[in-house]
């Protein structure tokens, strides 16, 4: 049996010319990261307990070293904290644990569950493991009922809290204060920001509460979760001046989303609202699938949002105009289909 995992970025087709599926940072790569790439040394292995790395990090944070926990990926992660509910469960009787994922969500929050045998749940109330995600995917909104639900949190409950597109906020701010944000895990995944999305690396801030966790979530590790890539583009993360440059891309961003904004209301797509580098959009037509498809032969890739809960829509990073441009004249050339030509 395969299993294809929805994700943005390469397929099977090959290259991709304009890419709009993922939600990189645009105006990346980060030239301060790639310096740090080409300058690390391959021939030995990370320090098995990333010690400078987690200092780094620590200090970047100003929160004590003992909260950092680094990750493969924040889909690593993910997959690693539903299997410590599980093995939580099996020392225990009690009935099927459960997780709390929001409406409309990143889909590896489901797809770990399922593969540790953990029941999804659209309450939190009584769930064992909390996702949240702010600012929100698919649609890049900040949420506002994110802290109610904080507040809320009972003793045993664990919270997530995935911080990935906190970075590339164009817009607005978090709703939450620093009591709230102790209580939760805060996973960051850096890569996106920095425009590099094919160097895998992540790193969550644990609570203040949660030293005995902090040690199991560690013994469920591999040995060596970080590469060294992985370890240069987070040592770089923590930089001044990797966030000096990032500020101005956000700049740049902001001029480019303005621009692609106004091109897709002109082919008539409808916008939904979002305060991040990326937006989600439904296209006038009746076969989303054959549209999408079309596109790609024309090397340019957008991905529908059904794996986050939401038919008919699609989920689109902001690019240069260049990009833009192509896009356009990409639908200027397609004939929108009238009928569903190929099943969902």
């Amino acid at each position: 049996m395969t299993l294809y995992k929805t994700h943005g970025g390469p397929d099977s087709l090959g290259p991709i010319t304009d890419d709009f599926s993922t939600n990189a940072n645009g105006a990346g790569p980060c030239p301060i990261t790639l310096e740090a790439l080409i300058n690390t040394t391959h021939t030995a292995y990370p320090d098995p307990n990333y010690t400078a790395l987690k200092e780094l990090l620590a200090q970047w944070h100003q929160v004590p070293v003992q909260r950092i926990v680094l990750a493969a990926s924040a889909s690593e992660f993910i997959y690693r904290m539903s299997a410590h509910i599980a093995k939580q469960a099996n020392n225990q009787v009690s009935i099927r644990p459960q997780v709390y994922l929001p409406r409309y969500s990143y889909s590896d929050y489901k797809n770990a569950a399922e593969a540790w045998s953990l029941a999804t749940v659209t309450t939190s109330q009584d769930a064992n493991l909390i996702w949240v995600c702010d600012p929100s995917t698919p649609f890049g909104e900040t949420s506002r009922s994110i802290g109610a639900l904080i507040d809320s949190l009972k003793a045993q409950q664990i919270c997530v809290l995935d911080r990935a597109y906190d970075p590339l906020r164009l817009s607005g701010e978090s709703a939450l204060n620093q009591t709230q944000l102790d209580q939760v895990w805060q996973l960051w995944s850096p890569n996106k920001a920095l425009g590099l999305t094919g160097i895998r690396a992540a790193y969550a801030i644990a609570p203040k509460a949660a030293i005995a966790l902090i040690a199991e979530l560690e013994l469920l590790a591999p040995s060596w979760p970080l590469g060294v890539d992985g370890v240069s583009l987070l040592l770089s993360w923590a930089k001044y001046e990797t966030h000096m440059w990032l500020q101005e891309s956000l700049n740049s961003l902001r001029e480019w989303k303005v621009q692609q904004l106004q091109r897709c209301q002109a082919m008539g797509w409808e916008i939904y609202p979002s305060e991040t580098n990326f937006y989600c959009a439904k296209p006038p037509v009746n076969d989303l699938c054959h549209l999408l498809f079309q596109l790609r032969q024309s090397g340019i890739k957008l991905r529908d949002t059904l794996s986050f809960g939401l038919a008919d829509c699609v989920r689109i990073a902001v690019l240069p105009p260049a990009s833009q441009i192509r896009l356009c004249q990409a639908w200027q050339s397609i004939s929108p289909p009238t009928e569903k030509l190929y099943a969902r």
